[in-house]
């Protein structure tokens, strides 16, 4: 991917961590288990930095922009809103910095796209995060494909309903944009899959009270891949919602697979049996550590930017078909 070497001088990556919620969390834990790392230095929601700088006795940052700026660090792991991936990324890069960012690695392509030559050309890693595509669906689905023949329609939907909605950036319209943008692993996991996207059709639908925060989103995004496979994509959390779904439905010629929440089903013309579906647990703490392994011994990463950057470009493909009512082709 990058010809860059690691560091000689040091047994270990001096981290900077960037946020300090959930997925946050587990970063930093992953990062203290591992030796080859050793966290420096945090900063997010300022309640949560300083508690969480005490807890890990590192130190507590008033800014992002003073974090990476810091010559003691090594690596920089970007876990805060979406509408600042990109900035922070950026700015990182700029001082020489490895980057670990939650996908996606911004909410516009064209920032992305140069963020992507930047990293080459600075010589550092610019890794986006995509776990769904280390855990247990994707691995399930993966190993029972071949047995269902031509492929020709799948289902993902993930419902969430929350009463009430949290007032919180991830229902804001610019700090976690547009929703399959925002939750762009619904649309990579098939990407990976099932290859190129030939064209996009999307629906999308706001509850909101106030101009920047809504109370419910929901998306609907029809993809026709090259291979001529359909794909229906339905995105939706908030208080309008009244069921929660987590599914996954894939049909071919010869059968099909269902994946429902933690339940597998294969279909074949013999009969149906459940599958076994693994964890989704520890996927950051397996994300971080093979990137460890990438920045010590070259071992190979499972995901390039490139290919975050393609899922993001058919993600756009959704907000400019929802905008303007048209069909959009991704194919020149």
């Amino acid at each position: 991917m990058y010809n860059h070497r690691p560091p000689l001088s040091t047994n270990s990556l001096r981290v900077g961590l960037v946020g300090t919620g959930y997925a946050a969390k587990l970063r930093a834990e992953a990062l203290r288990q591992d030796p080859r790392s050793d966290l420096i230095a945090i900063v997010g929601n300022p309640q949560r930095t300083a508690i969480l700088a005490t807890e890990y006795a590192i130190e507590a940052m008033s800014s992002w922009q003073q974090l990476v700026e810091r010559e003691d660090l090594d690596l920089v792991v970007i876990c805060t809103i979406n509408q600042d991936h990109g900035k922070i990324a950026r700015a990182a890069l700029e001082m020489g910095k490895h980057v670990i960012v939650e996908y996606p690695l911004a909410v516009d392509v064209k920032e992305a796209e140069q963020l992507i030559i930047l990293a080459k050309t600075v010589n550092k890693l610019l890794h986006v995060e995509h776990i769904e595509l280390l855990g247990g669906w994707h691995q399930t689905l993966k190993q029972h494909l071949y047995q269902l023949g031509d492929l020709f329609y799948v289902c993902h939907s993930t419902l969430n309903p929350q009463q009430p909605a949290p007032r919180k950036w991830t229902y804001n319209h610019e700090m976690f944009g547009f929703p399959l943008i925002g939750a762009l692993s619904r649309l990579n996991r098939l990407i990976d899959l099932f290859g190129e996207v030939f064209s996009v059709n999307c629906h999308q639908r706001y509850w909101q009270i106030e101009p920047n925060y809504y109370q419910t989103c929901f998306c609907s995004a029809q993809l026709c891949f090259d291979s001529g496979l359909l794909a229906q994509v339905v995105y939706g959390k908030g208080e309008t919602l009244w069921q929660s779904e987590r599914k996954l439905e894939v049909h071919g010629e010869n059968g099909g697979i269902i994946l429902d929440g933690d339940t597998a089903m294969l279909i074949l013309g013999q009969g149906t049996q459940l599958i076994e579906v693994g964890t989704r647990r520890g996927l950051f703490a397996k994300d971080t550590t093979m990137v460890l392994d990438y920045l010590f011994d070259a071992s190979p990463l499972y995901i390039t930017p490139e290919q975050s950057l393609y899922a993001l470009k058919v993600a756009d493909a959704t907000y400019r078909a929802a905008s303007t009512g048209l069909t959009v082709f991704l194919k020149e």
